[in-house]
């Protein structure tokens, strides 16, 4: 396994983050403890989750289930960089969601005794707060980290300008700030690339591309004629936009003798700006597959070959102005 800084900061992580999003509810408890052994095994240290996932067992589940598999010892915490987030709501209580002070530290210990853990690794806004001012967040981070609660923040869903104000804002309380960012970032969905991305590296700020297999589209959909988890319905549709690069798409992963899933994280390590994309398991066969990209090399043709099929964009506003 190879391992990075996440940003700027001085912590390791894994170059694949194990995202335990269907954990507790999609995948059994027992299947997710053995998949989050199987990954330690493997050395990846870095584990993705957030306080509302669980959905239709109920919020928090997922972060039970990584409670349980901490408690059983054997330094799976100590091992582990933990990763969950906040903003989501977790009742119907007008207080319970987003990024207010209140509803920081209180979720922070909420997902603590979830997870049956002191310290938070990595705690991440899940997606933007625009009422609530970021010197009100970082006075609530900052509470956090002088108590020993959270070691370092991170964002999900942000724009460019965003991660800019939050660690402007960061920098005058002289706080670290964001250290990762979580984006959607896929072959087939490049618009970070405008300006998350150019941000994220000039502050130092690490990309965990989120769905880096498009829901399953990068995955050789058209050879397997299978649907998403989610919607078959919608899935169908978004086929028939892409199928001419899809198409092209496998054709040149059959050239190269990859599976079409190992090119899509493949190409997603090359870039520099990404720390690690986050592979979302629901079974331990999942997991496996996920683990052939890291040894999968993409040369300077293989790369522009892909940008061919998928076009992404240059750095605003270098891509619509002269």
């Amino acid at each position: 396994m190879e391992y990075t800084h996440l940003g700027r900061s001085g912590l390791s992580v894994s170059r694949l983050c194990l995202g335990t999003m269907n954990f507790g509810w999609k995948t059994e408890e027992a299947d997710s403890h053995a998949i989050l052994d199987r990954a330690h095994t493997e050395g990846i240290n870095f584990f993705d989750t957030a306080n509302v996932y669980g959905f239709d067992v109920g919020k928090g589940r997922t972060e039970e289930v990584l409670g349980t598999w901490f408690a059983q010892g054997g330094e799976r915490r100590e091992k582990t960089v933990l990763a969950t987030k906040v903003y989501g709501g977790m009742s119907d209580w007008p207080n319970d969601t987003f990024l207010s002070a209140r509803n920081v530290v209180r979720a922070c210990e909420a997902s603590l005794r979830r997870l049956q853990t002191d310290w938070i690794d990595l705690y991440q806004f899940h997606h933007v707060d625009l009422r609530t001012p970021w010197d009100e967040i970082w006075q609530a981070c900052e509470t956090l980290v002088a108590q020993g609660k959270v070691l370092y923040v991170g964002s999900s869903n942000h724009a460019a300008w965003q991660l800019a104000a939050a660690n402007e804002a960061a920098a005058r309380r002289h706080f670290l700030g964001l250290v990762s960012e979580q984006s959607h970032y896929n072959l087939l969905t490049r618009h970070v690339e405008l300006e998350v991305l150019p941000a994220a590296q000039h502050y130092g700020i690490g990309v965990i591309p989120w769905s880096p297999l498009a829901g399953g589209l990068l995955a050789g959909v058209l050879e397997k004629n299978e649907g998403t988890r989610r919607n078959e319905e919608r899935n169908q549709k978004r086929v028939e936009k892409h199928r001419p690069e899809l198409e092209a798409y496998e054709a040149f992963c059959r050239e190269m003798g990859q599976a079409p899933a190992d090119v899509g994280l493949a190409w997603l390590l090359h870039q520099p700006a990404v720390t690690a994309p986050i592979v979302g398991p629901r079974t331990m066969e999942q997991f496996e597959g996920s683990m052939t990209a890291l040894g999968v090399t993409l040369d300077d043709a293989a790369l522009a070959r892909l940008d061919e099929i998928f076009p992404g964009y240059k750095p605003a506003p270098m891509e619509y102005a002269w």
